[in-house]
């Protein structure tokens, strides 16, 4: 994102060279400069990338509360029209599929359990 509007790359800036005149910049000072410069870029494209992946994972995470949203919604419009059509389900009918639920669970577990006893 960022990266295109920055002209020179750390790397760029390590490996350029100047002209020497007699007149000419202090090598030392140059050297200094850029190597302040360096570690400015360095911080820079670390921010952008570390900023660049908290913006995927935020996404992310925006694309799968969106699903669960549309979820949400398609259930209560289930709920809804079933309530609609004459067919309420009340606590009552719940707690029997629940009951038949959990009975049938527990057979399996304990033909299962029975299984593993006579091998």
């Amino acid at each position: 994102m960022y990266q295109n509007r920055i002209k020179y790359t750390p790397q760029d800036i390590l490996e350029k060279r100047f002209k020497i005149d007699t007149r000419g910049y202090r090598m030392k000072e140059v050297d200094q400069y850029l190597d302040d410069i360096i570690s400015d870029y360095e911080q820079f494209y670390d921010t952008i990338n570390n900023l660049e992946k908290e913006k995927a994972d935020l996404l992310a995470e925006i694309m799968k509360l969106k699903q669960e949203l549309r979820n949400y919604k398609l259930n209560i419009e289930v709920a809804s029209s079933t309530t609609k059509s004459g067919a309420e389900v009340t606590n009552m009918d719940i707690l029997r599929r629940l009951s038949q639920v959990e009975k049938t669970v527990y057979e399996f577990m304990n033909r299962d359990e029975e299984d593993k006893d006579n091998n």
